[in-house]
């Protein structure tokens, strides 16, 4: 079963302890930009992010331009920003921090 869109003080509780990650104007979404030394260290970064959307089903939109990769997250069959979207953006968060930069 997928998770249930967040919404309400859930949502603002869930989203506030997301470090940098912010909400795209326009739609339910959350988005974050990482910056690395090198293009070998953004795809290292987006591989380990790959495997676990995989684990998960849950698959992020991204764009890779050298050393910089931005990353929206969204659960499109729920309508928006999810527990599911949060879980994966955590994992995000623990992936930049143990990839050298």
């Amino acid at each position: 079963m997928r998770p249930k869109k967040l919404e309400g003080s859930a949502r603002a509780a869930v989203l506030a302890l997301l470090d940098g990650w912010t909400e795209v104007q326009g739609r339910d979404a959350i988005r974050k930009v990482f910056e690395f030394d090198d293009f070998s260290r953004a795809f290292a970064f987006m591989t380990r992010i790959a495997l676990k959307a995989e684990q998960l089903d849950h698959h992020p939109e991204w764009s890779n331009v050298y050393n910089r990769v931005e990353i929206v997250l969204a659960t499109h069959d729920a309508g928006g920003v999810t527990e599911l979207d949060a879980a994966l953006a955590r994992f995000i968060d623990g992936a930049a921090k143990g990839t050298p930069n």
